[in-house]
């Protein structure tokens, strides 16, 4: 079998659609999103071995997110005005160094090292490896951001299963597994940064940036950019936060409410992040055909009736509702990066940087917060107050639309 790097030829980058690379990319984002979701998965397991509080467990979501939020941009801008390949396998080393601290911790605060060595390692792929897959994507900029998104959100889906069928009988220690995963992804990432490096090479000064510009370029005001970045940051905000609620809590609820064991808890929550793989998809193809101010608004607020009738609902309801709450939300993701990118075109790095920060800092701080009002009001509580947050998907109808954004060179 052919290499990412071997794939290289006529035509360029830049126009041609690259599958294997994008496909290359996407399983090293597999693997470090299912490293990232072991820490939420293992929660039922650190809360007795290690006596943690609800409060604990929301500060052990708060540094792993925080981490990544804090440094994806800083990554991000660097990428697109410095790009170094070697960021891709080097990123997946600290993500080693933590899944080696996680799997041995002994108390609350190793764990809060480890997650953050892990925060560091997704900081630096997230970035690095998004501006590859838009180059490598050619004129599909949804499907490739599709792609390498489909990726990530198996690696989300996986955590509750594995916490069923491994940790359960495993405990922490059982982490220690995941190494050898990650020692693939280092030689993937090294493979990719090779190819990546040689188009650096080859191309004349200045054109990696080129490279990673899409083909519109946006006709909007400074003001009108800024508003449209706000309201996509408002919309990321409802969807990582109730995605916060649910992956982190959700379980903790069905075994309270329903009276489920662990194992069958991390099942119906993997519903929801299985339910979240195939929206990704199918948000990615439809932005390319589609309008995306169209399906933003479609994605956050067709959420709303299924997560607003989710605390009310018996368990096998329950189970159909968050189905489709995750397939509807999760197709959102892909199409606002896209959006995004065309707002600010030739700031690949930087958009998934903010984007993606704000993903993980979003969901973290709402963990945090969530995991406080566990404490004191209950998990029924905060499964309920959740359920509104989808209805901010009504500020879509204040973004530009597709045709007034963009105008062709």
């Amino acid at each position: 079998m052919s290499s990412p790097a071997a794939t290289v030829a006529s035509p360029p980058a830049a126009v041609r659609t690259i599958f294997p690379l994008l496909f290359a990319i996407s399983f090293v984002h597999l693997i470090n999103d299912t490293i990232q979701s072991v820490v939420p998965a293992l929660f039922p397991i650190l809360k007795d071995s290690l006596a943690l509080s609800f409060s604990q467990i929301g500060l052990i979501s708060l540094v792993i997110n925080v981490t990544a939020a804090v440094l994806q941009p800083v990554v991000g801008i660097f990428s697109d005005t410095h790009p170094r390949p070697m960021l891709l396998p080097i990123g997946m080393l600290f993500t080693m160094g933590g899944v080696a601290a996680l799997a041995y911790a002994p108390d609350f605060w190793v764990v809060l090292l480890a997650v953050m060595l892990i925060g560091v390692g997704s900081a630096v792929f997230h970035p690095a490896s998004a501006r590859v897959s838009y180059m490598a994507a050619g004129a599909r900029k949804g499907t490739g951001q599709s792609i390498f998104q489909f990726g990530g959100n198996i690696g989300q889906s996986l955590a509750p299963v594995m916490t069923a069928a491994i940790f359960v009988h495993t405990g922490q220690r059982g982490v220690i597994w995941f190494a050898l995963a990650v020692t693939i992804g280092i030689v993937i990432q090294y493979i990719v940064a090779k190819w990546y490096g040689t188009q650096l090479a080859l191309a004349p000064r200045g054109a990696g940036k080129a490279a990673a510009k899409p083909e519109a370029a946006t006709r909007l005001p400074i003001g009108k950019i800024v508003f449209a970045l706000a309201i996509l940051m408002l919309l990321v905000f409802s969807k990582n936060v109730y995605i916060a609620a649910i992956s982190s809590y959700y379980s903790f609820y069905a075994i309270e409410h329903f009276g489920l064991s662990v194992g069958s808890a991390q099942l119906v929550l993997f519903v929801f992040l299985i339910a979240n793989v195939i929206g990704l998809l199918l948000g990615g193809v439809l932005a390319d055909k589609f309008s995306r101010r169209s399906l933003i608004w479609f994605s956050i607020l067709g959420t709303a009736p299924f997560a607003l009738l989710l605390p009310y609902a018996n368990l096998a309801f329950s189970v159909v509702l968050i189905f489709f709450a995750g397939l509807i939300l999760a197709s959102a993701f892909s199409v606002i990066l896209v959006y995004a990118n065309e707002l600010l075109p030739g700031k690949v790095g930087l958009v998934s940087g903010v984007f993606f920060g704000m993903a993980f800092g979003l969901g973290g701080i709402g963990s945090a917060v969530l995991g406080n009002l566990a404490d004191s009001m209950g998990i029924a509580f905060v499964i309920r107050c959740t359920s509104y947050l989808p209805l901010l998907g009504m500020l879509t109808i204040l973004l530009p639309r597709d045709r007034e954004k963009t105008r062709q060179p």
